[in-house]
């Protein structure tokens, strides 16, 4: 049996997946050719990227409304690449970021390149909720506390904090916070494709694809018709998203293999039974593990509960010098990447689509063994 990948991304992917592309690598359907020798033009590889954009337009019931984009350069790269597309809509100049950990972070660090960028809304600092001290990044601000202004370009959010384990489970619709002309745009990389998403709420959606849809490489950006159209003189053109969506993303050459890959996830997720399907099995196998942490002596997750991400779930020793034999026991039983980020140390688990419940038992059945002989 092969181990459990706990990894935060690239992370780990459908073993029928991996199978089906080693089965297909030296020749793709019968034409002689891999994936990676196609031409991005020709008929083959057409066909699979076409196949790819209509099956994630189902799984997430995209409307007609919005443009699905792939791209390249990642999330890091969107961090740019929206503001270059997006702050000058209107000449407005101006955006706002709703702060929650690193990758927010870094969002607004970046943004502050190329307009009048503001705070909306922070987590960095320690407050008292429900009776419970929370320090810096360990809670989510309710959204009815965000204060975006109602002439800025949009609204950006980090919907799910890789790092630090934070989930925004429920998007607002941006008329309750008196900006209904300010369209939202979410980070959604760490929990893409493991929930519905609401539309209606929106005006973007990127992520990249090394979390839950395929390998490293691709960036899906799902982006509103409107909002194209309004980029900042100096973007370079392949950054464009005109110039994207008029090509079909094919601009430049895309990342064909890892095109190829996200759509066989695709596939293997309808086959699952959709997005509803997944994101049961996420609830049951994120509350099996959150329920054995909270009534460990060993073991603390120092995220508010209401913030709790479904995805990466870092948990700490509360006796860190235990850590080193902790992971050394971890990956002897198959149980790999529960280092947490260097960051902010202890240890993360990330249980995305691709890791089965089995997983998360044997992680808790470790977990388990391992607090009998430490705790």
């Amino acid at each position: 049996m092969r181990p459990w990948n706990f990894s935060a991304g690239p992370s780990a992917l459908p073993l029928e997946v991996l199978e089906q592309a080693a089965a297909e690598l030296t020749d793709w359907h019968g034409c002689g050719m891999s994936v990676m020798e196609m031409s991005h033009r020709g008929k083959q590889f057409t066909q699979i990227c076409t196949e790819a954009l209509v099956d994630l337009r189902e799984l997430l019931a995209v409307p007609d409304a919005f443009e699905i984009l792939f791209m390249q350069g990642g999330a890091t790269a969107e961090n740019a690449i929206v503001p270059m597309n997006l702050i000058g809509r209107g000449g407005l100049n101006k955006a706002d970021y709703v702060l929650t950990g690193i990758w927010s972070n870094k969002s607004h660090k970046e943004a502050q390149r190329y307009g009048d960028v503001a705070v909306a809304a922070s987590s960095g600092t320690q407050v008292v909720i429900d009776g419970q001290t929370q320090e810096p990044w360990t809670w989510y601000p309710s959204a009815s506390d965000w204060k975006p202004r109602p002439d800025t370009a949009y609204l950006h959010i980090c919907s799910n904090e890789t790092i630090g384990g934070l989930e925004c489970a429920d998007w607002p619709d941006m008329a309750s916070l008196g900006a209904p002309e300010v369209p939202l745009v979410v980070d959604a990389s760490s929990h893409f494709l493991s929930r519905s998403i609401d539309f209606g709420k929106v005006g973007m959606v990127y992520a990249g694809a090394q979390k839950n849809a395929g390998p490293a490489g691709l960036t899906i950006v799902i982006v509103r018709k409107s909002l194209i159209g309004h980029a900042l003189p100096g973007c370079p053109s392949a950054f464009d998203y005109a110039n994207v969506a008029a090509a079909g993303s094919m601009f430049n050459t895309p990342p064909t293999y890892a095109i190829y890959m996200a759509g066989l996830v695709f596939k293997w997720l309808k086959k699952q039974g959709g997005i509803a399907a997944v994101e049961k099995a996420n609830i049951a196998k994120s509350r099996a593990l959150y329920d054995y942490l909270d009534g460990s002596d060993l073991y603390v997750n120092r995220i508010q509960p209401a913030a709790r991400s479904r995805m990466n779930v870092p948990f700490f020793l509360r006796d860190e010098s235990l850590n080193s034999a902790f992971l050394e026991g971890a990956e002897a039983a198959g149980l790999l990447q529960l280092k947490g980020h260097k960051s902010v140390g202890g240890m993360r688990a990330s249980i995305y689509n691709a890791v089965p419940p089995e997983a998360v038992q044997a992680l808790i059945t470790y977990l388990q063994d391992f607090e009998r002989r430490h705790g």
